[in-house]
């Protein structure tokens, strides 16, 4: 009897192995079929005698001496293979009215933990409006640059706890600072970022741009660009882009699909405009949708019409 049967026509392939990870009870290899798409192949045995090639060898072979049960996520269903997930720091409040809610943290960690584990690469941006906002400061007669300054520090402390939170799930995370913080934070490296992504680590950039005057939504368009991220995800408490607040207008409807042009000429609000005209202008896909409901992010990366996407 071939074991592998039950998977055999669903683009479950004999392929490359890339490499195991042993304890007692469980073997668990990954690696590449034909398709250049990740699996994750667990096996389960109380008596393993045989090398982990042994695995790819036994429908061949049938002469396995204990029982075993295969367990296979594919992400084939997968539409993105690499995203930039962009977080106002404003979600991380939950119910509270100021700071971070640990159950929220969780409840995302656990959404991102089910996207890495079908091998999508996560990279994140998350803004500090939960902690401090440099307009706003600045509104009140604080100097401008100090105030976003402030707010860059802000967003790293939400990408500490972030971290903190995935670590939890035993997700690899590196955080990624735009200013200086060696002591919490690796400096941004381009490479090195992409780096991690590959290895499977999530990367969480914090500090924004580096720079005043610049928002997080400019730093989540300006850090997909140089990680070569196929899609932003910007995860926010409305379901999508409606033709006005729908928390204000009751009447407000809903766009499924959006032109980058007609953002512009319906004056719709996505991101500021300086984030939204570098995704434009480097052809960068931005779909909108709730973070908040359980299962959305795992629909989004899959392909499915959830939120609004915006394109050419």
């Amino acid at each position: 009897m071939n074991p592998f049967s039950e998977f055999s026509g669903n683009g479950f392939f004999y392929a490359q192995f890339q490499k195991y990870q042993y304890n007692q009870q469980f073997k668990i290899a990954e690696w590449l079929s034909a398709s250049k798409k990740q699996y994750i192949l667990i096996v389960s045995s109380e008596n393993f005698t045989e090398t982990p090639s042994f695995i790819f060898t036994a429908y061949r072979n049938c002469i396995l001496k204990t029982f075993f049960t295969i367990f296979a996520q594919q992400n084939l269903a997968m539409h993105y293979n690499r995203i930039l997930l962009k977080l106002s720091g404003e979600a991380l409040m939950g119910n509270r009215q100021y700071g971070i809610d640990p159950d929220r943290l969780k409840e995302y960690a656990e959404e991102i933990k089910e996207i890495t584990a079908l091998g999508v690469q996560v990279a994140i941006v998350i803004g500090g409006g939960n902690i401090f906002r440099g307009v706003a400061g600045a509104s009140k007669g604080m100097d401008r640059v100090q105030g976003d300054h402030m707010g860059m520090l802000a967003t790293v402390i939400n990408g500490l706890a972030l971290q903190g939170a995935l670590e939890d799930e035993d997700i690899p995370t590196r955080l990624q600072s735009a200013i200086k913080i060696n002591e919490v934070a690796e400096p941004f490296i381009r490479r090195k970022a992409i780096r991690h992504l590959e290895k499977g680590r999530v990367v969480i950039f914090g500090g924004g741009t580096g720079n005043p005057y610049f928002t997080t939504d400019s730093a989540a368009v300006l850090r997909a660009i140089e990680i070569q991220a196929d899609v932003i995800l910007k995860g926010t408490r409305v379901d999508g882009i409606y033709t006005s607040d729908p928390e204000k207008d009751t009447s407000a409807t809903k766009f499924d699909f959006i032109t980058f042009e007609d953002v512009l000429k319906k004056g719709l609000k996505v991101m500021d405009t300086t984030a939204f005209t570098l995704s434009q202008e480097n052809e960068l896909p931005i779909i909108v949708f709730d973070m908040n409901t359980k299962g959305n992010l795992m629909k989004v990366v899959s392909g499915e019409t959830i939120g609004t996407k915006v394109n050419l």
